[in-house]
């Protein structure tokens, strides 16, 4: 019965978070229509346009995906399986995909500070990218460790 419980419990915050998850990316990919549909009405650059689009396109991309992981993972399944199993089977995809979002933020970052001509201000999109790789790092010990 105990058992039970847990496992209605837990279906049901998974769905919940999912649809928090899913709800946000959807309400993120609508303003960033609205602020693209705004910035071509403005006349506002296209390079502007088009650079703050892949950062908000991105983030509601790692939302969608949070949404999947969350339900997939966390959802009662029948089979139990080993904790490692399952991060390891989720944590790449998700990483993998903050990766891209901060390697793509870094390189926005060099392309608007080369533009504005802003060469002191290269020390962040650096961080940001040296950041990225040792996460990149990270995850490739992790599987390493967690390799059968």
């Amino acid at each position: 019965m105990n058992d039970k419980f847990v496992s209605v419990i837990r279906t049901v915050f998974a769905k919940l978070f999912s649809l928090i998850f899913l709800s946000l990316a959807i309400a993120i990919i609508f303003s960033l229509i609205i602020s693209v549909a705004k910035g071509f009405m403005e006349g506002t650059d296209f390079m502007k346009i088009f650079l703050s689009s892949v950062n908000t396109a991105i983030i509601a991309l790692a939302l969608f995906e949070l949404a999947l992981v969350v339900n997939r993972e966390h959802s009662g399944s029948d089979e139990e399986e080993g904790a490692v199993a399952s991060l390891r089977r989720t944590i790449p995809r998700f990483i993998g995909l903050v990766c891209i979002a901060l390697a793509l933020e870094g390189l926005i970052m060099v392309i608007k500070y080369s533009q504005l001509e802003l060469a002191g201000n290269l020390y962040y999109p650096v961080a940001i990218i040296s950041s990225t790789a040792l996460l990149l790092a990270a995850l490739a010990f992790f599987l390493r460790l967690t390799a059968k």
